[in-house]
């Protein structure tokens, strides 16, 4: 058994988020694990862009209120104790609602393939799919 190093808090890039998004990397798949753990923390109306992932997402919500939806489906709120698992291949987007904060931890498995993308980032979410008003 062994503690694992504590990486520093980092901010989610602008090409893949919309507003004040933190991570922190709990757990990087070592060998033989592809178990990639994170917890993100969104300020309120924060967000991801659209994304894939190759073997799939789960989300657990650990505080505040957050939306997440798959592309074409209706936008869903999560609260504390939610757990949300999005198969692979599907593209999605998740974050803070417009007037809480939110936290979930991130858990999804690496390819193990150099040559198989663990996630595919496509286009930000405007602010009528945040707020779920387009048809």
């Amino acid at each position: 058994m062994e503690f694992l190093e504590q990486k520093p808090s980092s901010k989610g890039p602008a090409e893949r988020f919309t507003g004040d998004v933190w991570v922190n990397m709990i757990a990087e798949g070592a060998a033989p694990s592809r178990l990639r753990v994170g917890v993100v923390r969104f300020a309120p109306r924060a967000r991801t862009a659209w994304h894939r992932h190759a073997l799939g997402q789960t989300l657990h919500v650990t505080e505040g209120v957050g939306l997440v939806q798959a592309r074409d489906g209706e936008v869903m709120v999560m609260r504390p104790g939610d757990t949300v698992h999005t198969p692979p291949g599907v593209w999605h987007w998740h974050g803070a609602a417009p007037d809480h904060f939110m936290a979930h931890l991130a858990m999804s498995e690496t390819a193990g393939d150099p040559g198989v993308p663990d996630v595919e980032w496509g286009e930000h979410v405007t602010d009528d799919e945040y707020e779920g008003t387009t048809e």
